[in-house]
């Protein structure tokens, strides 16, 4: 047996759980909140620390680190064939203003981990291995979210984003500079072997279902709308019932109906009214206008669409029996993805393989691997998180899962990196 054909094998056993934790909580030192989480906005002072610090680990891991204009970083290993594509995986290290320690973090660390555990047992793998770290993947700081990957994958122009501004009117461009990862490498014209993110659920799935590895077999498609509703202020005493053009009553039905929109086009589907904010804000006015935010999701783009169909009937017949008049304007528009399926027979093969427990599922949030998808076969690896909780200092991941998911992880890397070098995954 072969050093590649044993870790292929017998991957659980090299990964050193407790350096993958311990890397975590070292990272999540920086930023650290009271409550247990982590505060660390894009392409801040504390951004940038976290940064060098993964520049440091993978430099010590005899990788090659390059930066790219938008600050997306690449720590490249090097493999036996270097022409060929790499296998790549990553995620982000930025947060959200109450995040957690794990969210993003815990796929860049397991590639670390990955590159740590190669180098331990001496494995030169066909293709060269990258790991990346992804800017902005939150969008917290500076909208939109997914800016690295989508500038990476041609979603955005570089000029565009680098223009993009937070609150206080600092642009990306600024901000790069000023933390010193505005790099040199293109942001775009770069193979994609394959790609692999490991991640956490973020969802109560796994765990309700008592599963380890979730085999993430694509992503929702998602479409966002701003909806305005507008009918008529007055005062709440003297107006009757009856003679009322209440905004409120009116943006009570939508809610309504998007959730009963979602629970009718199970499954995958979801239906979210984020904000709400109704004018004038004062308890003895009629609400004359309501605004709303409209999320849609589902798998499938025909029942997207019939969910969003049923929502807008509603909206319309509610404003001809209140005497309203609305405006819905769409604000994102992500297509539902599938991810490849040599990818995907990866991940479920090495969670098999590992005898790990497992079950397909799906992506209700947004990642870089959506972006990345388009440039080539590309995967992800879900492991659980306590009550589904995320976005949130309580945020948390058992080690054992997280040892898990970054073995399933090692394990699809490798062999894809094989199936690269015999023209079985072609990118």
């Amino acid at each position: 047996m072969n050093a590649v054909t044993d870790v292929l094998q017998s991957t659980h056993q090299y990964i050193n759980r407790d350096r993958l934790w311990q890397s975590l909580m070292d990272l999540a030192r920086l930023g650290a909140t009271p409550k247990g989480g982590v505060c660390r906005l894009a392409l801040t002072d504390l951004d940038r620390q976290a940064r060098d610090v993964f520049v440091k680990w993978c430099e010590e891991a005899g990788c090659t680190v390059t930066v790219d204009g938008v600050g997306n970083i690449f720590a490249r290993r090097p493999g036996r064939h270097p022409e060929l594509p790499p296998v790549m995986t990553g995620s982000h290290i930025d947060t959200q203003p109450t995040g957690g320690k794990f969210d993003g973090c815990f796929g860049v660390l397991a590639g670390v981990e990955v590159l740590r555990t190669l180098n331990d047992l001496g494995i030169e793998t066909e293709a060269p291995l990258e790991v990346v770290v992804w800017t902005n993947e939150e969008g917290s700081r500076f909208p939109p979210c997914m800016m690295g990957s989508g500038v990476f994958a041609e979603k955005f122009t570089l000029e565009d984003t680098l223009a993009k501004t937070d609150a206080d009117g600092v642009t990306v461009g600024d901000a790069l500079n000023a933390i010193g990862y505005a790099g040199t490498r293109p942001v775009s014209g770069h193979k994609v072997g394959a790609y692999f993110e490991a991640h956490i659920e973020q969802g109560p799935i796994l765990e309700d279902e008592k599963k380890t590895i979730g085999v993430v077999l694509g992503a929702l498609g998602q479409k966002w709308f701003d909806l305005t509703l507008r009918g008529v202020e007055a005062h709440a005493g003297p107006t009757p019932m009856h003679l009322r053009k209440d905004a409120l009553v009116g943006a009570a039905a939508v809610v309504a109906a998007v959730n009963a929109a979602a629970l009718g086009h199970q499954p995958h589907a979801c239906g979210t009214v984020g904000c709400l904010q109704a004018y004038p804000g004062s308890r003895n006015v009629i609400p004359g206008e309501v605004r709303m935010t409209l999320d849609f999701r589902h798998l499938e783009p025909a029942r997207l669409d019939s969910m969003i169909a049923q929502v807008r009937k509603v909206i319309e017949d509610t404003c001809t029996r209140h005497g309203l008049t609305f405006e819905m304007l769409p604000t994102a528009d992500f297509p539902p993805l599938y991810f490849d399926t040599g990818c995907v027979d990866a991940v479920r093969d090495a969670a098999n393989g590992l005898g790990l427990s497992n079950m397909d599922i799906v992506s209700g949030a947004g990642h870089d691997a959506i972006f990345v998808a388009e440039l080539g076969p590309a995967g992800m690896i879900f492991v659980p998180c306590e009550g589904g909780i995320s976005h949130n200092e309580i945020e948390n991941a058992a080690p054992d899962d997280l040892a898990a998911g970054c073995a399933v992880l090692l394990r699809a890397m490798v062999a894809a990196s094989a199936a690269i070098a015999s023209g079985k995954l072609a990118a």
